[in-house]
Parts: C-alpha cells; sequence; structure tokens
C-alpha cells in the first residue's frame, strides 16, 4: 500500500489563499458601500461626499502568523453595513528599537500646527485636521515608555514620533550599602 505524505503548505499557498479570500471581501463590501451610497440618496441625504480612504496591510509578524490591518474612513457598522467615519485612520508602523519606539504615521494634507499627539506609558493617539479631512488613530505600544522622553517630526505628510522605551527596574541604578 503506497505512503501518502501530507505536503507542507508554504507561505506562499498561505498568502495566495488569504488574497482569494480578501479580494472576494472587498468585493462583497464595493457593493454594499454602492447599496448603502444609493439608499442614503434616495432617504434625501443628497450626495455624500468624500473622499472615501480603505485599504489593508498584510505582514507577517515574528510568530509567522500573518496579520491583516486595515485603514481608511469605511469599516462595517451594524448588521454588516458600510459605516463612513468622518475621521480617516491613518497608516501607521511600530518600529520597536533597543531602548526606543518609532511610531510612523502617513497623514497627508494636513499642516504642523493641526496635528495633537498624545503619549502615555502604553498607547500614542493621533489626531489631525485639515480642512478637507481629519485623522484619528490610537496605538498600542508593545512595551511601556517614558512618555516625557518623546519627540515628534512631520515633513511631507509623514508623523515620526520617537520615544524612549521606560527603563526596567534594575536596568542601571547603584548598589546600596547595608549598614
Amino acid at each position: 500500500m503506497p505512503e501518502f505524505r501530507r505536503r507542507r503548505r508554504s507561505i506562499f499557498d498561505i498568502l495566495d489563499e488569504l488574497f482569494r479570500d480578501l479580494e472576494k471581501r472587498l468585493e462583497s463590501m464595493d457593493e454594499d458601500v454602492e447599496r448603502e451610497f444609493k439608499r442614503l440618496r434616495e432617504e434625501g441625504w443628497g450626495e455624500i461626499k468624500g473622499p472615501y480612504f480603505y485599504g489593508i496591510r498584510i505582514t507577517i509578524g515574528p510568530d509567522g502568523v500573518p496579520r491583516v490591518e486595515e485603514f481608511g474612513n469605511i469599516g462595517r457598522g451594524r448588521r454588516g453595513r458600510p459605516l463612513i467615519k468622518e475621521e480617516i485612520e491613518p497608516l501607521v508602523d511600530v518600529i520597536e528599537r533597543d531602548d526606543e519606539i518609532w511610531i510612523i504615521a502617513d497623514i497627508p494634507g494636513v499642516s504642523r500646527e493641526n496635528i495633537d499627539v498624545k503619549v502615555t506609558e502604553r498607547a500614542v493617539t493621533i489626531k489631525a485636521h485639515s480642512e478637507e479631512r481629519k485623522y484619528h488613530k490610537i496605538v498600542d505600544l508593545p512595551t511601556e515608555v517614558d512618555p516625557e522622553t518623546a519627540k515628534a517630526n512631520y515633513r511631507n505628510g509623514v508623523l515620526e514620533v520617537k520615544i524612549k522605551k521606560k527603563k526596567e527596574p534594575g536596568d542601571k541604578g547603584f548598589k546600596v550599602k547595608i549598614e
């Protein structure tokens, strides 16, 4: 009797399956958004003003598991209906370095004066606005940081925030003589 070996799925097989599923979801969401716009126009809302943003980013985590992150201002509301938010959720990268965390956010079309960044030990909140659009994102941090060390820079539509990690007890210090 022949022995059958089960072929291990490669990362490409997994990604291919993920992209096929994602394509179906996006097609369904596009149809739902069009139906919802039509319904709102029929209810007397008039023309619904954009811009509308929706996107995804797929990354492979350190554990080898693919992660899908959505961004934009279109989401799912009650009963699966499209929900158009006034605020755009920007695409954000969180990069962990040896002693600091970098947050890089894509928020084009706003001026430096209209950006508000608040840092706590475990999260960063970004709010920004211009006449045409509003951005809002709460970024959970992978480790505790020292909020007082935060520094931000905004150039060409990209916000960069650097924050020092909180020092662990025992990292540095001095020996206390016991009397």
